[in-house]
């Protein structure tokens, strides 16, 4: 998936839209994976930004395995329900 935006961003867009459904990443691993492994609060910030539908950052969770943020309908709770529904959870 191609997207225009800056580098770092792209890469981690990128990342994230390759994670597939009933799966989930860290935000230190999408950090990691995009070449920035030190970045992974960046990795949220750039979540918390996210409008592009094809990019699913409700896939992304904190290290311990939560939820963690999310800016989507439902907040958090959303995101929980949307990760059940694809059996991530």
């Amino acid at each position: 998936m191609q997207l225009r935006t800056s580098s770092f961003k792209s890469r981690v867009l990128g990342v994230v839209a390759e994670i597939p459904k009933g799966e989930t990443r860290t935000y230190k691993q999408v950090a990691a994976l995009a070449g920035s492994p030190n970045a992974y609060r960046a990795v949220g910030n750039i979540m918390s930004k996210n409008n592009n539908p094809k990019v699913p950052c409700h896939r992304v969770v904190k290290s311990d395995g939560t939820a963690g943020g999310y800016s989507g309908r439902g907040g958090r709770a959303g995101k929980v329900n949307i990760l059940k529904k694809e059996g991530a959870i």
